[in-house]
């Protein structure tokens, strides 16, 4: 059944069995990287040009420890959106922004950055692995002096999808960029060889405006990652040692889908506004189902979804109207990437209004979120083409 799908992109084409799942969506996927939100602040805060980009660096390659789970999670509905507060201050946003080709688009704030993200992910089906290509940009502005940071992350690639044992490698560069100063990280994620060797390593400088070493980064990024100032040739500078920046937090034991703490956060209802939007990932049934162990019932309420999405989208173009997402507006910037040019969806601010207007409401109804039917069809704004 898969040998005709090799050398294709396969992102939304193949139906696949909740058994492959993880009770996560993209969406939430994507609010992972927040988990070491306080590397940021470190970097607003830090005066050293060439350490904000340290503690940028490592924030970016903190998520990647997540990024060793083998499971797939669920592909978001048109107009699903994920929301998380309760965290360092930082309020996220993610929503499903087109199904095909399927793209997010997110946004995080806190008193020290902002975050932007639109993501697009390639594949490319190669019968018992597949590539997977970051086609998206990734933008932090440090709110302090301004600085906007630009991230370009490696592509990563899914080994014995099929047969043996799944595992997932990134190889390739990382490359951080202030676009403020030119100043910039290279990072290279070394692939695994034989027996393992290598695998998890990564190494690499800070470099300044004339691309000249600072800083020389090295570290695994299912671990830690550490810093130490070099010379013009990158060796490390005299009096100078290795300093840690980053190290994982504690995980739980034997946890069934290799969750960290932060990860069960994401689908507790402890991290959701007050009031939060029908269209939220944790109310949708085929992924509760999941969480709750009820394979039979995921993949009933998968398939129902999916019948659901295809019904609204045939009556959406029969009536000649087109999806208009609610908390991202498409801008006319196309952006080049390694591996392809992407459409630039912007924040829009409305999220920040709603919420600021919950929050100023005298009274929230307390209401019982297991009799929120998920819904993420009621907030895609129809208007004629």
């Amino acid at each position: 059944m898969m040998q005709k799908y090799i050398g294709s992109d396969v992102t939304s084409m193949v139906t696949l069995p909740v058994l492959i799942f993880e009770p996560m969506t993209m969406l939430q996927k994507m609010a992972e990287l927040m988990e070491y939100s306080h590397l940021l602040d470190h970097a607003d805060e830090c005066e050293d040009p060439y350490m904000q980009l340290v503690f940028a660096t490592s924030w970016a390659i903190s998520v990647y420890y997540a990024y060793q789970r083998t499971w797939k999670p669920f592909n978001p509905i048109l107009g699903e959106t994920y929301e998380m507060v309760n965290h360092s201050g930082v309020t996220f946003i993610a929503e499903q922004v087109s199904h095909h080709p399927p793209m997010s688009a997110g946004h995080a704030e806190n008193d020290h950055f902002t975050y932007d993200v639109t993501s697009k992910l390639k594949t490319k089906f190669l019968g018992n692995s597949v590539d997977v290509y970051p086609v998206g940009r990734t933008r932090v502005t440090l709110k302090r002096n301004g600085v906007v940071l630009d991230l370009v992350p490696p592509p990563t690639k899914v080994n014995n999808l099929i047969f043996g044992r799944t595992w997932v490698d990134s190889p390739g560069e990382m490359i951080m960029t202030n676009l403020t100063t030119g100043d910039k990280v290279v990072l290279y994620f070394q692939p695994c060889g034989w027996f393992g060797a290598g695998r998890y390593e990564v190494d690499g400088y800070v470099y300044n405006a004339a691309e000249e070493p600072q800083i020389l980064m090295t570290g695994k990024w299912n671990e830690s990652m550490s810093y130490q100032p070099c010379d013009l040739e990158g060796e490390p500078l005299p009096g100078t040692e290795l300093k840690e920046v980053w190290h994982v937090a504690d995980v739980p034991k034997n946890d069934k889908f290799q969750y960290t703490y932060f990860a069960h956060k994401l689908n507790s209802f402890d991290t959701a506004p007050k009031k939060f939007l029908a269209s939220d990932s944790r109310l949708r049934p085929d992924r509760y189902a999941l969480e709750k162990g009820d394979l039979s019932k995921s993949g009933a309420e998968k398939s129902r979804l999916e019948e659901r999405q295809r019904a609204e989208k045939k009556e959406r173009e029969a009536k000649h109207h087109q999806f208009t997402p609610r908390w991202f507006d498409l801008t006319e910037e196309v952006t080049p990437t390694p591996w392809g040019d992407l459409e630039v969806y912007q924040y829009n601010n409305k999220y920040t209004e709603h919420q600021a207007a919950i929050d100023s409401s005298d009274s929230i109804d307390v209401v019982d979120v297991t009799s929120i039917e998920f819904n993420p069809w009621q907030f895609g704004n129809l208007s004629s083409e």
